[in-house]
């Protein structure tokens, strides 16, 4: 049997033989807790029983369950041989009956890898806690199942868990004779069931709303975190930007929520933002903030709280039927996370951190080799792994952004409640959706999906400006580009926007907003207005493109472009400057130039924030490598230039402190972060908490400052499961043979590690200013990696070999190696060579970016 790799063709012909009705699927994890017998992996009972019927009577299918062993299973009363039916990640099934039942009887391991039922012991007080994440096929390693979205189902669980535990599932629960048991869930996929259980700290608050009929509905809310971050945890924020959703989707969507409660957890080492399980959503717990942040990570979190809550429509009650249409949730909870923050909370300003950083991850993404449609080609689970991607989100959110625009908010919104009424509880393909919005909106969406969904590429808009002999535009048109391996030309909704100075500031005083079409368009609207000395084409960030500029608007924003008035205008040009240092069109230095003359009087905090990590990533990739010596000692002085002249206690003082302790590169800089860490410096204003004292030993610790002894003493002084990861980091970030030989054999020889420690292991591996002690690891590299993707799982595996890949021996030989092992390995997994050829890319791009930079004559 094929294995755990379920391919989209299997999913299909299961699908079309089999219903399921139900699953009782009842955990016993008291062993969680206590010492281990034995010497393999610690595990858990899980016993199922699935109620189904088969359309084929007499026909032969398979259940999932991936575990060390099966105790018994038991098809319509008849005991199967475990050893026969199981192969570690099926269960054969054979003369299926019309009505069946299978019982599966199994010890199930808990994971250290964030996949499946993940099992964390508190390092500061001993305790053990656990949660589920299953995206998108891991509920097989809890539990036997049928695993993929389109076999929906209803669940009832139960689980025994320690005496002093308390366990959540996605519905209601209570403890009876030892034994939790929760509420039968509404049909639901395999992928989206929670169990979370452990000592966590509980907060509990309530949601009413009474509808226009007079209906009222009444939704209980909980939150909880690990008793070590009860401290911290602002569970009033957070419940009071869940009732800010649950209300602005309730006026949008027509559709109450329909999953009773609402619990948010938030656990320790997950693998992703948050998971959207109706009715307990998990988040990491990083979203707990231990020290002082700025308005942009309370920003985030609340980004991430709606966008989940998005998916409850999106993606939990109507649900994708395999993971090609994976947009139908993401990039819809992705638009929407941000259409409710602007909407509904404080966060008004939320477009603009959609423009300027989630739309830089979509331009990437999408013009890697591995770049796909958004309605994507997904042939098996390892596909759909990768696909949770750059294209799925952000893009999918930006060409939603863009219809809304083109279809009209209120056609948008009113093809929605039709798409949750049509298909409640249900599963639907791109057509279920396209005919509501073409019925809302009058407007031909195959058109608008062939350009959008199904094709790959980003375009590029760049204005032409014409003017005649009084200095007034007789032609303004806008070019469109396409590249050569995706020569898709798409129609855009755009808004144009001239600017020009007026009392010092560089203000907007023409707007149109039109269809641009094919390679020309000519923008009639705006013919006679003065002449610009800024043309914005995608003003106000309506469509999904690559902005370019004309010379004349280049040469504003040089010299001007802290003088723009508008935030999201400003945020615009940054990310278009950006994007021409990836292209190899500006040089890296005139970028950082830019950053040190105009970032500091930037506003918006997270416009700041990504200001400060394109910086650093034009000086590790984009600069030519003479020039990087020079580039470190300009940006460290730069920030901390900044960073005294910040508002005493701002949250931009707070950005630049840490921003200066990132660049830091000089013994003056080092000496000055361990004054301030040891009391003897003080800047007025900042405080030094522990996080930030954290971001200061990074540094110390990889230019050699700070030693083993000052690192275990840090970890005495915050000795927690945040304090031990970012110790783990500083101690492979020193600059020592000996280190990175044992870090190395830690992440590539050992599995001891869990999925965090391997996060935080990596990190500190790769240093920028290590780049001769770590350039050994390159040819190790690719001599491990198909070793690594053939024994990890998948979260961990991926985790190494993105994270492994000797970037930083950034020059042609490193090319060449790849290509070498590309060559070598044509029949490895896709998604292992997807990632590869991906890191190729990225490294061939900064070697462009270090061409073009060479080229330029000033920094």
């Amino acid at each position: 049997m094929p294995g755990e790799n379920l391919s989209r063709d299997e999913a299909r012909e299961r699908a079309a033989l089999l219903s399921v009705d139900g699953y009782d699927v009842s955990l016993d994890v008291r062993s969680a807790v206590g010492d281990q017998a034995g010497d393999g992996p610690r595990t858990f009972r899980s016993v199922t029983t699935i109620r189904f019927r088969c359309n084929e009577p007499g026909a032969t299918c398979f259940a999932d369950l991936v575990a060390p062993s099966v105790t018994a299973v038991t098809l319509n009363g008849r005991d199967l041989d475990p050893g026969e039916v199981f192969d570690g990640a099926r269960i054969l099934l054979e003369d299926l009956a019309a009505e069946n039942e299978l019982v599966v009887d199994a010890q199930c391991a808990y994971s250290r890898s964030g996949e499946g039922l993940h099992r964390f012991v508190d390092p500061e007080d001993g305790e053990v806690y656990l949660y589920t994440q299953y995206e998108p096929a891991d509920s097989r390693r809890v539990f036997a199942n049928f695993e993929q979205p389109d076999l929906k189902a209803p669940f009832r669980f139960e689980v025994r868990a320690p005496e002093e535990w308390v366990v959540w599932s996605n519905g209601v629960g209570e403890r009876t004779d030892g034994v939790w048991r929760f509420a039968e869930t509404k049909p639901i996929s395999t992928y989206i069931t929670c169990v979370v259980a452990g000592p966590y700290h509980y907060v509990t608050d309530s949601y009413e709303r009474v509808f226009e009929d007079g209906t009222r509905l009444e939704i209980p809310l909980g939150a909880l975190c690990r008793k070590g971050l009860a401290p911290y945890f602002d569970a009033d924020d957070v419940f009071l930007i869940t009732k800010q959703g649950l209300d602005f989707f309730h006026d949008h969507f027509d559709y109450p929520y329909p999953f009773g409660k609402y619990d948010q957890a938030f656990v320790p080492e997950y693998n992703l933002g948050a998971m959207e399980n109706p009715g307990l959503v998990t988040f990491r717990e990083e979203y707990i903030f231990r020290g002082k942040v700025t308005q942009a990570s309370y920003e985030g979190r609340a980004n991430v709280i709606l966008h989940e809550m998005a998916h409850m429509w999106f993606g939990d009650l109507v649900t994708m039927e395999w993971w090609d249409d994976l947009w139908l949730k993401e990039s819809f909870a992705d638009f929407m996370g941000s259409f409710s923050l602007v909407g509904a909370t404080r966060f008004t300003d939320g477009w603009i951190t959609f423009a300027n950083r989630r739309k830089a991850w979509a331009y990437r993404a999408d013009q890697l080799p591995s770049t796909h449609p958004i309605t994507a080609d997904i042939r098996d689970l390892q596909d759909a792994k990768l696909n949770f991607d750059g294209i799925t989100y952000a893009k999918g959110a930006s060409v939603l952004k863009q219809l809304v625009a083109y279809v009209g908010q209120d056609a948008f919104l009113e093809g929605a409640r039709r798409y949750f009424k049509r298909h409640a509880y249900g599963n639907t393909r791109l057509g279920d959706l396209l005919s509501v919005l073409a019925e809302t909106s009058g407007r031909d969406m195959a058109t608008w999906a062939r350009s959008w969904l199904q094709t790959a590429g980003v375009n590029s808009l760049t204005p032409q400006v014409l003017l005649d002999a009084e200095g007034r535009i007789s032609e303004l048109a806008v070019l469109q580009e396409a590249p050569e391996e995706h020569p898709e030309l798409r129609p855009h909704r755009v808004a144009i926007g001239l600017y020009r100075r007026e009392e010092g500031r560089l203000v907007r005083y023409a707007r149109t907003e039109t269809d641009v079409e094919g390679t020309r368009t000519v923008v009639t609207d705006l013919a006679g207005q003065d002449a610009p000395e800024l043309v914005l084409v995608n003003d106000e960030d309506l469509t999904y493109c690559k902005i370019r500029f004309d010379e004349t608007s280049l040469d504003t924003l040089r010299t001007s472009l802290e003088d723009i008035t508008d935030p999201l205008a400003r945020a615009l040009c940054w990310s278009a400057l950006w994007n021409l240092v990836r292209d190899a069109l500006l040089p890296a230095r005139d970028f950082i130039g830019l950053v040190l003359r105009f970032a500091g009087r930037e506003s918006d905090i997270g416009v700041l924030q990504m200001l400060h990590a394109w910086a650093e990533s034009a000086l590790v990739h984009y600069v030519a490598p003479p020039l990087r010596g020079t580039g470190e000692r300009l940006l460290a002085e730069g920030a901390l230039r900044e960073l005294r002249a910040a508002e005493a206690g701002s949250e931009h003082q707070l950005a630049w402190a840490r921003f200066f302790a990132s660049a830091a590169s000089s013994a003056s800089d080092f000496e000055l972060l361990q004054g301030l860490l040891d009391g003897t410096v003080k800047i007025d204003g900042l405080e030094v908490d522990q996080e930030l004292r954290w971001a200061f030993l990074e540094p110390l610790a990889a230019h050699g400052v700070a030693d083993e002894s000052v690192l275990a003493a840090e970890l005495a002084r915050d000795d927690t499961a945040s304090g031990k990861r970012h110790q783990v980091r500083c101690l492979a970030a020193r600059p020592s043979a000996a280190v990175k030989a044992q870090a190395w054999a830690q992440l590539v020889e050992s599995d001891v590690l869990s999925n965090a420690l391997v996060e935080a292991t990596i990190a500190g591996f790769n240093q920028p200013s290590q780049r001769e002690l770590l350039a050994p690891y390159a040819e190790k590299y690719f001599a491990v990696i198909a070793r690594i993707w053939s024994e990890r799982s998948i979260q961990i595996a991926m985790s190494i070999v993105k994270g492994l890949f000797p970037s930083l021996q950034d020059s042609p030989a490193t090319l060449v190696e790849t290509d070498v092992w590309l060559a070598a390995h044509e029949s490895a997994p896709p998604a292992l060579r997807r990632l590869v050829l991906e890191a190729w890319d990225d490294l061939a791009r900064g070697l462009r970016g270090q061409a073009c930079d060479a080229r330029a004559e000033h920094i």
